[in-house]
């Protein structure tokens, strides 16, 4: 496919989905690193390189790249004076020193029968956010850390590798007058990436768990493929493929082991590509000598279309 073709191909009037042609992918990893063979199996780096950086952080962000990611996934949330930042929890424990920063602001609830502590995201703005270290969990690497907005993200990322955002469906944005939807949509507007072949160097495949939030994304005016992210408590995986098709949405995404070739055989039937998550060495699968053999059998034995990884750089190319 030459470049006008590929430009074409991403251009689809009216916001509609419809199906990319299957060297479409790997006509975009060529035209962004001319130094890699051309494939067509793509490698989503999820929440970054984070198995060895902090994860939804710019360091994570740059070696994802450096190992060769062809997207860069970045979780959203929103702060409470109206920021899209990148983490994937919607509290800010997990990830940050907040306990130190903040030892009074939290709120309790319960988990498992137990009260813990938590420090939500839309109860603290951005600059309070920035004073946290998003590297405070690791093992000292990266003492200066700190969570991105979404538009540092951008901008670091953009021309390098795609982007791949996860939007993130919480009540309290609504209630706090956030339309997720609408933030999101301006963003991409803003920096120019909401159409299909806007930059061919930064590839966007647009992500969520809700159906619904994709499709108000449309009604935003935003024509970009869309992966929609399937829990692994799903009972009806191969209905699921009925309703993406649908919907028009161009990618499934499965919890792995129900990526069967059975599954993947099915959605290609039905024009849907095939991308599900997350292969790292703490959920490596037994029966596998490594996390690249596992991720190996999936992408060449089951034919999945791409995958996220913690580990970008144990992909395995053919």
């Amino acid at each position: 496919m030459n470049r006008r073709s590929f430009l074409k191909s991403l251009s689809i009037a009216g916001g509609a989905a419809a199906v990319l042609p299957s060297d479409t992918w790997a006509t975009i990893t060529a035209t962004m690193k001319p130094d890699r063979p051309v494939h067509n199996k793509i490698l989503v780096a999820h929440r970054g390189a984070s198995s060895y950086a902090p994860e939804n952080t710019i360091p994570a962000y740059m070696l994802a790249i450096k190992q060769g990611a062809d997207l860069v996934e970045q979780d959203l949330n929103i702060t409470k004076d109206g920021i899209l930042v990148c983490i994937h929890d919607v509290s800010l424990e997990a990830t940050t020193n907040i306990e130190d920063v903040f030892p009074d602001r939290f709120e309790e609830k319960t988990v498992g029968g137990k009260m813990v502590k938590t420090w939500p995201i839309h109860k603290f703005t951005m600059a309070e956010i920035k004073q946290l270290k998003a590297g405070s969990r690791t093992d000292g690497q990266f003492p200066a850390t700190t969570i991105p907005t979404w538009q540092e993200a951008i901008d670091a990322i953009r021309g390098k590798a795609g982007l791949c955002p996860e939007i993130k469906s919480l009540p309290e944005y609504k209630k706090l007058g956030f339309d997720m939807e609408k933030m999101v949509a301006d963003t991409l507007r803003k920096n120019g990436l909401d159409k299909r072949g806007a930059d061919p160097n930064t590839p966007i495949v647009m992500q969520c768990f809700h159906h619904d939030r994709m499709l108000a994304l449309r009604k935003n005016g935003i024509d970009l493929p869309e992966l929609w992210l399937r829990s692994k408590r799903v009972k009806d995986v191969m209905g699921d493929i009925k309703t993406a098709k649908k919907l028009k949405f161009e990618w499934i995404g499965p919890y792995k082991t129900d990526a069967t070739k059975e599954f993947v055989d099915a959605a290609h039937a039905a024009g849907i590509k095939v991308m599900p998550y997350t292969f790292r060495p703490a959920d490596k699968a037994e029966g596998f000598t490594d996390l690249r053999a596992e991720m190996a059998h999936y992408l060449y034995d089951n034919g999945i279309d791409a995958l996220f990884t913690d580990n970008p750089d144990m992909f395995p190319r053919r």
